[in-house]
């Protein structure tokens, strides 16, 4: 079992070795509840999410004059032609007295090298045959916020992995969303770290940069996990990038399961108090210029500079330095007896 645990991590290096991607760190720009997607112009909005990278977010982010790369001046992602914003729910810990703490993140490691972020998350941009980058202005959402049964959620998209090392560089199974992994956060003492791991639709209209839903001018290809995409549906028949969102919940604090509560409530859990099948993500494209085009044409990979696509990656001292004050504010790290959902954070 050992050996063939060991040869599916060397399987999944080569094969991602093989593939040139861009995967790089973005850390946290801010911490609040904002969500210029689903509630343009509202302040503490119905839950708590996690943003990073361009610094010119804000409440509204209209999409017909909000021009990210234009008028942010830092990006808390790797690359500095990239002011695209990404987020996500926050993972809370659940104590048996009833009280949350928020649960911090790290950065990833695994066979492609490990990736420095202060909060944050990881992005992948996995090209496939003839890819068109996004358009100026495009939105999507990925997974669902509301949704509470995890049937309804593709394992192959959205999943998360029991992580028993107490580093992210020691690697820990197979291809993203494969093997053991789970739509459900897992609640088992021996996780040191859970893996988030968030796979965005690859097929798009042609036509709109956004859709009521958020999710419609998009779909899912024929392909799997994180291999491109696969082929295109007719509806939907301009191939994108891949978008992959890897998220390393560091819960060692919180492993001590007589910390956990003992009403049969989950310990871990996100903002919007529900579990894995809740998970989703956000995208506001925001590359500079043409530069996500070329660094896809031009098979720039990991998170290195790529002359021939004009982009240059950032130190981590860089990226980490691009920070943004709350919009809505609110302490969200200290111990809270109630979630942050629709009235302020109340403290223990």
């Amino acid at each position: 079992m050992q050996w063939a645990t060991v040869a599916a991590a060397a399987l999944f290096a080569h094969n991602v070795a093989a593939q040139n991607m861009l995967r790089f760190a973005c850390s946290q720009l801010v911490v609040e509840r904002t969500d210029p997607i689903v509630n343009p112009g509202m302040k503490y909005t119905p839950h708590l999410h996690q943003i990073v990278g361009g610094n010119s977010f804000n409440v509204t982010m209209d999409p017909q004059s909000h021009d990210l790369a234009g008028q942010s001046t830092c990006t808390s992602c790797t690359f500095k032609e990239d002011f695209s914003n990404y987020w996500t729910a926050v993972m809370f810990f659940k104590a048996k007295n009833g009280t949350y703490h928020r649960v911090r993140q790290v950065g990833n490691g695994g066979p492609q090298g490990h990736l420095v972020n202060k909060g944050g998350l990881d992005v992948y941009y996995i090209p496939s045959g003839k890819t068109t980058a996004f358009a100026k202005g495009f939105r999507m959402i990925a997974g669902k916020a509301a949704n509470t049964d995890p049937s309804k959620v593709a394992k192959s998209n959205i999943c998360h992995r029991c992580w028993t090392a107490t580093d992210d560089n020691t690697f820990i199974g197979g291809a993203p969303c494969s093997g053991s992994d789970t739509v459900d956060i897992p609640a088992d003492p021996k996780c040191k770290m859970i893996r988030q791991t968030i796979i965005f639709p690859t097929c798009w209209d042609g036509k709109n940069l956004d859709s009521p839903d958020h999710q419609s001018h998009v779909a899912y290809g024929s392909g799997s996990g994180a291999n491109g995409g696969g082929s295109c549906p007719s509806t939907h028949p301009v191939k994108l990038p891949q978008i992959m969102y890897e998220l390393m919940w560091n819960v060692t604090e919180f492993s001590d399961k007589n910390l956990w509560p003992t009403d049969g409530s989950k310990p871990f859990i996100y903002s919007m108090n529900l579990g894995g099948s809740a998970a989703h993500g956000d995208y506001v494209f925001g590359w500079q210029g043409n530069t996500l085009q070329l660094a896809m044409d031009k098979s720039c990979n990991l998170n290195k500079d790529c002359a021939a696509a004009g982009i240059h990656a950032q130190t981590p001292d860089q990226y980490n330095a691009c920070t943004k004050k709350q919009q809505a504010p609110e302490d969200v790290d200290s111990w809270l007896t109630e979630l942050p959902m629709g009235e302020m954070a109340k403290y223990a």
